[in-house]
């Protein structure tokens, strides 16, 4: 067992369990329908013959839509208090989860996936608030490794409900937007202890991009990496000839991963003075991992071998990365950064379906694997500069 981190003053650094369970129960409820959703709503364009381009386009919404509530997500939970602003997005969450299901017009998934990813950006970004709010500094990433795990969990139960639901009928959409709807309990119970935003920040929302960038970068890079590689995947595998219920395991078992690395990255970078180097050996795993894809699609069990660490990498990006950026600031500059680290994934999630998309079109299924690499092999560069220079803003 870790022993208990103490601040400067000997005083031993107490967790908020409440404020974290309510806010990790609440975001891990949203994950476990978003890993559903992800794989599901890409089998069933997949078999209206919608091209794999499309497909990346309609996906690549999400993020159009995470990057339009990223910068009002914080005045919102200004104004109206950050529980609230959290339960109305769960409701909307929730609706337009279980509209895809009416929604026979290819044109109407457009429309649907920005109601559904703006209202599930405001969630994270006030839950992971919420979280380094209530997380001891020394603590902060052992507080957001659980956090990455009970999410992770979330993810892999997702593409195994797919797996036993399969993409037939209403019941896929309304199990996921029941599940979804039970997000608001845990929030509703700690509403009183969530954390309130007195001031408004000082910066332009912009600013907070460039301001902690081993952590933007950190975040594009799983943005790009996990919606696409997650949309597609279950296209990949079918055209490599693997059964929908193969593809759903093997999405679970990348999902088991990052179950099960989560914690100890966490107590691993409190460890460390500088979190940089641990990112960018984590980018370098998930090349390597990305390009071996083609040579283990036809052996299962090395390919599933494979993805229980790449996804551990994968996440770990995301992980790591807001450590570090709660490591840097605090208060309502660190809700503003916070936004502005969804922001970023958020344009991982719509230049990442799109890139995969389209280099699966260009170049054959291989591309899947050519352009994940390339995803993880830009922010290996990005890391790398910034360790070596030792920006002190960083």
């Amino acid at each position: 067992m870790p022993q208990p981190a103490t601040d400067e003053n000997g005083h031993v650094e107490k967790i908020h369990w409440p404020s974290l369970v309510a806010a990790i129960a609440a975001i891990s409820a949203v994950g476990i329908a978003i890993g559903l959703g992800l794989p599901l709503l890409s089998i069933i364009l997949e078999k209206r013959g919608i091209p794999s381009t499309l497909i990346g386009l309609n996906a690549a919404m999400a993020g159009v839509a995470s990057m339009l509530a990223a910068p009002v997500t914080t005045k919102l939970a200004h104004d109206y208090g950050v529980a609230r602003t959290m339960m109305f997005a769960v409701v909307v969450a929730s609706i337009s989860g279980l509209g895809f299901y009416y929604a026979q017009s290819f044109w109407m998934w457009f429309p649907l996936r920005f109601a559904f990813h703006g209202a599930t950006t405001t969630l994270f970004i006030l839950s992971e608030f919420w979280i380094n709010e209530a997380a001891p500094p020394r603590r902060r990433g052992l507080v957001l490794g659980i956090y990455a795990t009970v999410l992770a969990v979330g993810f892999a139960v997702g593409p195994l409900l797919f797996s036993a639901l399969g993409s037939d009928g209403i019941l896929p959409f309304l199990v996921g937007a029941i599940i979804i709807l039970l997000a608001l309990i845990p929030i509703f119970i700690a509403r009183h202890e969530s954390p309130v935003l007195d001031t408004k920040p000082d910066r332009h929302f912009f600013h907070y991009i460039f301001l902690v960038p081993t952590a933007t970068a950190a975040v594009f890079a799983f943005g790009a990496v996990s919606a696409g590689g997650l949309s597609l995947f279950p296209i990949y595998a079918l055209r490599e000839q693997l059964q929908e219920s193969q593809a759903a395991v093997l999405l679970t078992v990348m999902g088991i991963g990052n179950m099960a690395f989560q914690i100890p990255l966490g107590l691993y970078s409190d460890k460390l003075k500088d979190r940089r180097p641990l990112l960018a050996a984590m980018a370098v795993l998930g090349v390597l991992g990305s390009l071996a894809l083609p040579m283990l699609i036809h052996n299962w069990l090395l390919m599933a071998v494979v993805l229980f660490f790449w996804g551990g990498c994968v996440s770990g990006l995301y992980t790591v990365g807001l450590a570090h950026l709660g490591a840097r600031l605090s208060g309502a500059d660190l809700a503003a950064a916070n936004a502005a680290f969804i922001f970023c994934y958020a344009v991982g999630t719509v230049v990442g379906p799109q890139g995969i998309g389209a280099a699966m079109d260009v170049v054959g299924n291989d591309g899947y694997a050519w352009a994940l690499a390339a995803f993880f092999g830009f922010y290996v560069l990005i890391a790398l500069c910034r360790t070596l220079f030792h920006s002190k803003q960083s």
